[in-house]
C-alpha cells in the first residue's frame, strides 16, 4: 500500500517502513510502527492509579461489575 509522502514524512516512515492498522469495521486506522508498538505505548502510559480507578468502575459501581 502506498502512503502519501506528507504522511510518511510527518510520521518518519521511510520507503518500505512498518505501518500497523486497526480495522474498526467502518474505518481503518493506520499508525506508524505496528499494532504491538501501539499496544505497548498505550500500556506504558497507564499508571497504577489509572488501573485502580478502572477496577472501581471510575466511580460507577455498575461499571465496576462489568
Amino acid at each position: 500500500m502506498s502512503l502519501p509522502a506528507a504522511a510518511r514524512n510527518r510520521w518518519g516512515i521511510a520507503a518500505g517502513g512498518s505501518v500497523g492498522y486497526l480495522d474498526l469495521g467502518d474505518a481503518v486506522v493506520l499508525l506508524p510502527g505496528s499494532v504491538e508498538d501501539m499496544r505497548r505505548d498505550l500500556l506504558d502510559g497507564i499508571t497504577q492509579a489509572d488501573w485502580a480507578e478502572a477496577r472501581t468502575g471510575f466511580g460507577d459501581p455498575d461499571l465496576a461489575n462489568e
